[in-house]
């Protein structure tokens, strides 16, 4: 039912913003959700992730959280084209934490090339979109 072997679930501070943010500017959609408890799961092409807002329902905190939430960590998230990410984004009015660019990375004996960006949400999780060229 999942279809997948690792899906991040975020803590966010409010989930309408979120998804507005998500749905609305990055173009995930909805697989589920279950608004009592402040919980989604989005998806864009085959990667998911689950949002969950702090304070409704069960919150899996470690630790206490401050702003911005995702440090350490990147999520990379593999899409067929940028360009309408990008393009929303910057309808939006949202400034890209990293610009697109084009990097190459050795993967074994192999190189891998990818045009990609990084932009953070609106609680701070560090997402780089790419596609591979």
């Amino acid at each position: 039912m999942m279809g997948s072997g690792l899906v991040p679930e975020l803590s966010v501070s409010d989930i309408g913003r979120s998804l507005s943010f998500y749905c609305d500017v990055l173009g995930f959609g909805v697989r589920y959700q279950r608004p009592d408890e402040g919980f989604a799961f989005v998806e864009i092409g085959g990667s998911g992730l689950m949002l969950d807002q702090l304070g409704l329902g069960r919150d899996w905190l470690t630790a206490a959280l401050e702003p911005p939430f995702g440090r350490g960590i990147n999520l990379q998230i593999e899409v067929e084209s940028l360009e309408p990410i990008v393009r929303r984004l910057s309808e939006a009015g949202v400034t890209l934490f990293q610009p697109v660019e084009t990097k190459s990375y050795p993967v074994g004996d192999q190189v891998v090339t990818q045009r990609q960006f990084c932009v953070m949400d609106p609680d701070g999780y560090l997402l780089r979109f790419c596609e591979i060229v």
